[in-house]
């Protein structure tokens, strides 16, 4: 087939079969936009490999074929897409289940009893005497970043860092007094 008659039947094709290409894949899919862009690159991939396709008898035909195979790979996609998204709606439940049990258990009483403040004390005590010491400047005596960094001789980085580090602790050895105790370092202690 010359190139003349390729251009004729994909006229025809595009003309005939178009409208009737778009509904098939929105029939499916429910998204014209979308069923429009499968239609447009079907057509497409046939226009680029018109030649290696020559033994094509029924090209309509053909074109849908390559519509339905696209179709059903957006379907997969979109059942891959909507797993994912259920998953993190499952982990985004157990977060929210998880906080709502600790707020629960919380009971600000426990926040001033001796095992919380010996809980405490005894992380800062593992700490490194610099970490340490920076925490307790900046929680318990109410200094800043900026004014903990003059009088350290450090940068106010290494202040975050070392308050990250003793935070960090603190998260781990305080695990289930976490929420509460978050409440009292940030509002008492900043």
């Amino acid at each position: 087939m010359n190139e003349k008659n390729y251009i004729e039947l994909f006229n025809r094709i595009y003309s005939d079969y178009q409208n009737r290409y778009i509904r098939f894949a929105s029939s499916y899919i429910y998204n014209n936009e979308d069923a429009e862009d499968i239609v447009a690159e079907s057509l497409i991939y046939y226009w680029e490999n018109r030649e290696k396709l020559q033994d094509v008898k029924n090209v309509p035909l053909y074109i849908l074929v390559i519509i339905k195979n696209k179709c059903l790979a957006y379907l997969q996609r979109q059942r891959t897409w909507n797993s994912i998204a259920e998953n993190m709606l499952s982990n985004k439940e157990w977060e929210l289940q998880t906080r709502i049990s600790s707020l629960e258990e919380c009971n600000p009483e426990d926040l001033f009893s001796e095992e919380i403040q010996d809980l405490i004390k005894k992380t800062l005590d593992q700490l490194p005497s610099k970490t340490s010491q920076i925490f307790i400047m900046n929680r318990y005596e109410g200094k800043n970043y900026q004014t903990i960094a003059q009088e350290m001789g450090l940068s106010v980085k290494s202040v975050e860092y070392h308050i990250s580090n003793a935070l960090e602790a603190l998260r781990k050895n305080l695990k289930d007094y976490l929420p509460c105790l978050l409440f009292v370092f940030d509002f008492f202690y900043s």
